[in-house]
């Protein structure tokens, strides 16, 4: 029997209830609803168990959608939600208010790779905001796509050693650029170090630029290098679900980090990766 998987990186999105900037003028096959009744009959075929959606628009109305959800689907066990952090007021209040009403508000996330300023983490407002969210014990996921965003999470770890942050698709590996991969691979060690940097396994498919022809071996080495530097507590995984359509779909996504991780795990750390550090990280 294969070992449970906590899926913790689905999306879901509602074009009438919620505003997604980022599919303005999108013509993929993004630019339509996606909800939870439509992920759930893959998740046995490769024996997802639980997930844990994350926000795709910098919007309350978006947290409330995936609230909801998780009140009526018993198999979604947390939410990563959104906060406006650049006003620690509000997000003081919504924070109270969430968790005051519904158990699910688990971490926040902001689409800072959307952002023109790369060091738009480090702003005093979102940096007092990001210590609102470490008192309520919230984790925060760091979506980023460049090096700066690598260091602005470091920077963030140093300030505020009691917020736990996890890498969401370990930063956007430059799988197809090897002298930017070494690059990565030295800030990643540096982002390691810090006990509270966690990595999610999460949206490498996208990372190899060949979203048709992508094969378990373009993206194993990010993967043992994630696992080598963090440890086998550290890391856990990620479908990216309905991105990952994009690029070969879900089942496919979810088997390629399987057998990855199967082929360079023992059983015990298996579990911890594929579940356990999910559990422990977003207190599932």
């Amino acid at each position: 029997m294969s070992i449970p998987i906590i899926d913790t990186h689905v999306h879901i999105w509602d074009l009438i209830k919620v505003h997604y900037s980022w599919l303005q003028g999108d013509t993929s096959i993004l630019a339509r609803n996606y909800l939870p009744d439509e992920l759930y009959p893959q998740l046995s075929k490769v024996n997802v168990t639980n997930a844990v959606l994350v926000q795709a628009a910098n919007n309350t109305a978006d947290t409330e959608l995936m609230l909801n959800a998780a009140t009526h689907h018993d198999w979604i066990k947390g939410v990563v939600g959104w906060v406006p952090l650049e006003d620690p007021k509000k997000t003081q209040a919504l924070i109270e208010d969430w968790k005051a009403t519904n158990t699910y508000l688990k971490g926040i996330r902001h689409l800072i790779h959307n952002e023109a300023n790369d060091h738009w983490l480090l702003q005093d407002n979102v940096i007092e905001s990001l210590k609102i969210l470490a008192h309520h014990h919230i984790t925060y996921d760091i979506v980023g796509v460049k090096e700066a965003h690598l260091k602005a999470a470091i920077t963030i770890a140093e300030k505020i050693p009691n917020l736990n942050l996890v890498l969401d698709h370990l930063n956007n590996p430059p799988i197809p650029h090897p002298s930017e991969m070494d690059t990565w691979r030295i800030n990643i060690k540096v982002a390691a170090q810090h006990k509270n940097i966690h990595a999610k396994i999460s949206g490498l498919a996208m990372a190899t630029g060949q979203f048709e022809t992508w094969t378990s071996a373009d993206i194993q080495s990010s993967i043992e290098y994630a696992i080598e530097q963090f440890g086998t507590d550290r890391c856990f995984c990620g479908g990216d679900w309905p991105v990952s359509l994009l690029a070969g779909g879900y089942v496919k996504t979810i088997q390629a980090y399987r057998t990855i991780i199967e082929n360079c795990l023992p059983v015990i750390d298996q579990e911890k990766v594929f579940n356990k550090n999910a559990a422990l990280f977003y207190q599932l």
